[in-house]
């Protein structure tokens, strides 16, 4: 019954210090993301909205030939 015991307080001790380490490595930023910045340029950006030029009520032909 003792062995139980102190496996049982080993494993204990054991998850304690995997938990702090995890808690540390989160906080100095190892689970950042850092692959996503860097292939960020080759995602097609949201287009912008060329801003409407003012319109006259007679209707206009572009088309130059």
């Amino acid at each position: 019954m003792g062995v139980i015991y102190v496996l049982l307080t080993i494993s204990i001790i054991v998850a304690v210090i995997f938990f702090i380490a995890f808690i540390i490595s989160v906080k100095n930023g190892q689970y950042d993301d850092t692959y996503t910045p860097s292939i960020r340029m080759l995602f097609d950006d949201e287009l912008v909205k060329e801003p409407k030029e003012k319109s006259s009520s007679a209707p206009t032909n572009n088309n130059q030939s």
